[in-house]
């Protein structure tokens, strides 16, 4: 049995598991809510309780047969929760072949503008990307100790059906913030799936991956494409300076970077379905997931 056992089993992870269940494989996975268990076991999933301050003893007794672990679950002011509550319950799991650790592009901080690796030293500014960064090291760290393959995905700006610009026109949320040569990687929900399937299937040398599409753009061109291949009139331009902006979403303009995603592609032989946003927001319209 071939067991994906997901500690956080939201947008991105249920991408993933949709694409491994028609696989034939057997599916876990934690939400904080029980309304977020009922979800997962609606999809005929096993689904376990699990909100981050105490372990949970059904996840205990799911890890023993559990072959790959995703863990998307946010570290908080004390780390990372599933490796201070469950750390030795993936130690001692015999079956574990990988682990996969979904991050943030984020951990990299400001390069105003400039081209960034795998290679570069992240310096993360904000306090939630400093967790995720320390997050990251515990995670390799406790595979090197352990002997469990471990791999980090550091993810661009997730959008998809029902999570796009395009949602954001139809309700009437959508802002187009200008600042000037500001750009920001995404990658598209099914991208995200294409990659964690390849290295869950043994793919990848590296421990680190950028998964971001090809080219970082400015988000009002996004919105504006968007529009005119919905027929809309796209909404006016708003200075950065003018925005009304919440101030978490003001530190998420700080940073400026050009994240490459080279490795992705040579190390884990994937090749984007939607390489650009342009080809993920036309699939989206046309109702298309990968």
């Amino acid at each position: 049995m071939t067991k994906l056992f997901c500690f956080g089993l939201g947008y991105s992870a249920e991408a993933l598991a949709r694409r491994l269940a028609t696989a034939g494989w057997t599916i876990a996975g934690t939400a904080r809510t029980p309304e977020g268990v009922a979800r997962i076991a609606s999809f005929g999933y096993e689904a376990i309780l699990f909100d981050g301050l105490t372990a949970a003893p059904q996840a205990t007794a799911s890890l023993e047969s559990a072959t790959h672990v995703l863990i998307s679950a946010s570290p908080d002011e004390q780390g990372d929760p599933v490796l201070r509550l469950h750390r030795d319950d993936l130690t001692r799991a015999a079956n574990l072949r990988w682990i996969g650790y979904l991050s943030t592009i984020g951990v990299y901080g400001n390069s105003d503008g400039q081209w960034i690796d795998e290679t570069t030293t992240p310096q993360p500014r904000a306090e939630r990307t400093r967790r995720r960064l320390e997050a990251e090291n515990g995670w390799l760290a406790f595979g090197e100790a352990s002997g469990k393959r471990v791999q980090v995905f550091r993810l661009g700006g997730i959008y998809g059906p029902g999570r796009s610009v395009v949602d954001d026109l139809r309700d009437g949320t959508a802002r187009r913030i200008v600042k000037p040569n500001q750009v920001f990687n995404r990658i598209h929900v099914e991208d995200i799936a294409t990659v964690l399937a390849a290295a869950a299937n043994g793919a990848g040398r590296e421990s680190v991956y950028n998964v971001t599409d090809d080219e970082p753009s400015p988000s009002q061109d996004v919105i504006l494409l968007a529009a005119r291949l919905m027929g809309d009139e796209a909404p006016p331009e708003i200075p950065f300076e003018t925005a009304d902006l919440s101030p978490m979403a003001r530190n998420f303009y700080a940073d400026n970077r050009r994240v490459r995603n080279r490795r992705l592609h040579d190390d884990l032989g994937v090749t984007l379905a939607f390489p650009t946003y342009r080809e993920g927001i036309a699939g989206i319209l046309a109702g298309t997931e990968g």
